[in-house]
């Protein structure tokens, strides 16, 4: 019986009027001893509160019964990286490494007891490979069950699978072949990784493209600019937008130069034994050149060798690569936050979108919760490939296996930084620019006219031209007129006196249009 049709059924068993006096009587939750007047005593017990919430303890798992909201609330916008980083994965990444070290090793001329493999053989095995499956690696977890050991389940599991393939059969004590745990596995992080940032990339260009798009559409919209949150001196909507493009070009570096510092971390690889010295390999065959073959086995993989080992890739090149996709979170923040602070003044407007609802009591709302929730989700991704790349390069003398544990979250900041994006283009998406109220608060601020008049005033040698400036607009509202009038009294070449007079806050933007309409050919070169 649930914990509701519990809490039901005692209420029906209750007497009415005794239960109602009882609660009007005693405290909820609590027991008490009361002392009255006179130093008696006498003891009220309160009745304990019920606990409606008393959760099942056998729940199967699924969308609403996940833990993880990455895996439950959020596991659509994600399931792309569950062929990732999964256990799943894992395990078919493991798989995968093991069966092409047994290929490697029959190439091998000096191993004559795995003789290269024929093509029957090769097919059986790339079948194996192809037509692997998540009730296969279910298999897999069965055998680790008995020898708790996730490694070395995979080996039995693959031994068991070629044992009907008489050619396969006769090598099959040459699967994880003189391989310790970690060449195995640091090998299958790097592929998950690789597929990973497959994955996760594309959304990182859309923000990139979106922006670009709205910089070059906004180019001549203009804007006050605020520094300290103070008017400052006008920009164009376009060009700041075009500011966040590029800065996320240059952070970045995705699909050209804007990926270029994620693309330059190598995924590194290693295949050197127990403790990078090859000892197994060469106790067996000492005739073969086993750092030549390793490299060899690596690069085929399509990662890149790492020579000097302990059991372990040191994984400084998982910290470099969970750094820069943190930069482009925080960059990813950076724009959530400068829009939600736009939207708040008016700026932006949000398309509505029929049946959503902005408030459970006030109608009329309608907040910006998908910048709100990129925001939540950089935060918990950052927080996660901070721990990553702290913790990771970090290992007790030749190895332990504290970074076992870590390694099996690699995901996670993936999966927050792919829910922060879609929210952030989601958002982008609903925005309609409030030209109107940008007009309106630049005619606000006639003041912001003090820097290009004090700069006009230097040019031509007027005294204390900043001081003047200073006097008539510090802490002080200047309207149209008002600037104006100063402007008259100037002792400047009349050339320069009319440009000024001709000046207005939305008209002094500098190059901000050229600037913002120049984003998509920068984007591009780049």
């Amino acid at each position: 019986m649930s914990a509701f049709a519990v809490a039901s059924s005692a209420a029906r068993a209750a007497p009415p009027r005794r239960a109602a006096a009882a609660a009007a009587a005693k405290p909820r939750g609590a027991s008490a001893v009361v002392k009255p007047l006179g130093g008696a005593r006498r003891s009220a017990v309160a009745t304990r509160a019920k606990d409606d919430f008393q959760p099942e303890t056998d729940l199967e798992l699924s969308d609403l019964t996940a833990i993880s909201p990455i895996d439950g609330r959020y596991g659509a916008k994600v399931k792309v990286l569950r062929a990732c980083f999964s256990e799943y994965a894992l395990v078919r990444a493991r798989v995968i490494v093991e069966v092409r070290w047994l290929q490697k090793l029959a190439s091998i001329p000096q191993i004559a007891e795995v003789p290269p493999l024929s093509d029957e053989a090769n097919q059986f095995l790339e079948d194996f490979l192809a037509n692997f499956s998540p009730a296969d690696a279910a298999e897999v977890k069965k055998v680790e069950r008995t020898t708790n050991h996730d490694v070395k389940a995979v080996e039995y599991v693959i031994k068991d699978r070629i044992a009907s393939n008489p050619e396969l059969h006769a090598v099959t004590e040459f699967v994880h072949f003189a391989c310790t745990s970690e060449d195995i596995n640091n090998l299958s992080h790097a592929l998950m990784l690789r597929s990973g940032i497959a994955a996760t990339t594309p959304l990182m260009d859309d923000i990139i493209s979106k922006i670009a798009e709205m910089a070059e559409t906004e180019a001549a919209t203009p804007m006050m600019s605020r520094t300290h949150g103070q008017p400052a001196s006008p920009t164009t909507l376009g060009k700041e937008f075009a500011n966040v493009a590029y800065r996320r070009v240059l952070v970045s570096h995705r699909l050209a130069r804007q990926r270029k510092q994620v693309d330059a971390v190598p995924l590194y690889g290693k295949m050197a034994g127990a403790v990078g010295c090859y000892n197994a390999h060469m106790s067996a065959y000492p005739d073969v050149d086993w750092q030549k073959v390793a490299e060899e086995f690596v690069t085929d993989l399509g990662l890149t060798w790492q020579p000097y080992v302990t059991q372990i890739e040191p994984h400084d090149y998982m910290a470099e690569l969970f750094s820069a996709v943190s930069r482009f979170n925080t960059i990813v923040l950076d724009l959530d936050r400068d829009i939600w602070s736009y939207i708040s003044i008016g700026y932006f407007k949000q398309k509505t979108i029929a049946g959503e609802v902005g408030s459970s009591t006030m109608p009329h709302k309608v907040n910006p919760i998908d910048f709100e929730n990129s925001e939540g989700n950089v935060g918990l991704a950052n927080a996660m490939f901070e721990h990553l790349g702290a913790k990771l390069p970090v290992s007790r003398w030749q190895r332990d296996l504290t970074d076992s544990t870590v390694l099996r979250n690699l995901g996670t900041g993936f999966g927050y930084s792919m829910i922060a994006y879609q929210s952030t283009l989601r958002g982008l998406s609903k925005l309609e620019t409030n030209a109107d109220a940008m007009a309106a608060d630049l005619d606000r601020n006639w003041e912001v006219l003090a820097e290009p008049i004090q700069t006009v005033m230097r040019r031509h040698g007027v005294e204390k031209p900043y001081e003047k400036l200073k006097e008539l607009t510090r802490g002080r509202r200047v309207d149209r007129d008002g600037m104006r009038e100063f402007v008259e009294t100037l002792e400047i070449p009349d050339e320069s006196k009319a440009r000024l007079m001709d000046l207005t806050p939305a008209t002094y933007i500098g190059n901000a249009v050229a600037q913002a309409k120049d984003i998509l050919a920068r984007v591009k070169a780049l």
